[in-house]
């Protein structure tokens, strides 16, 4: 099982990326070039609810779209971080790997209005010529540093992201 992780600083607290990251309305606005949409198939966004995301023009020649179930989920910060875990369950990843396992987190420095944002793929390439996903990896931190860009520009600074 490979295992490959990343991460970037945001000038956004944790608690604002969170809301984020988890509310459709506000995930597909941040850079619909990587994300053009997200939205529940069943459930809120607890554990066993499917999420599926359509990735944008930027990135769909190489994967189009990832039905994820998500599988855990952190919402109380525990030792500062928020996280979401999920299982891809369709999609072109799940072509290229099974499993192939994701965990985004958010971990807080609330008083300097920051955090780092990162990213966890846990993978199994179905054929030995299947590469690592560095590709995935890029995209997935290209966009979390966009979240940043979008918290500034939609006034999300002085608002609840609720």
């Amino acid at each position: 099982m490979g295992v490959m992780n990343g991460e970037v600083e945001l000038n956004v607290p944790a608690s604002k990326a969170w809301e984020i990251f988890k509310t459709n309305e506000l995930i597909k606005k941040v850079n619909p070039s990587l994300l053009a949409n997200a939205e529940y198939l069943e459930g809120d966004g607890r554990p066993g609810s499917i999420r599926l995301f359509k990735l944008g023009s930027g990135v769909n020649k190489y994967v189009s779209e990832s039905k994820q179930k998500i599988e855990e989920v952190q919402e109380e910060p525990r030792n500062g971080v928020l996280h979401m875990k999920y299982k891809v369950v369709e999609g072109e990843l799940k072509n290229m790997y099974d499993p192939y396992t994701v965990t985004f987190s958010f971990r807080g420095d609330e008083e300097n209005n920051k955090c780092i944002a990162g990213w966890r793929a846990e993978y199994q390439p179905l054929s030995p010529s299947v590469a690592p996903p560095e590709k995935a990896k890029d995209v997935a931190l290209r966009f979390m540093k966009a979240i940043e860009d979008f918290y500034i520009s939609s006034n999300l600074l002085a608002t609840n992201c609720n």
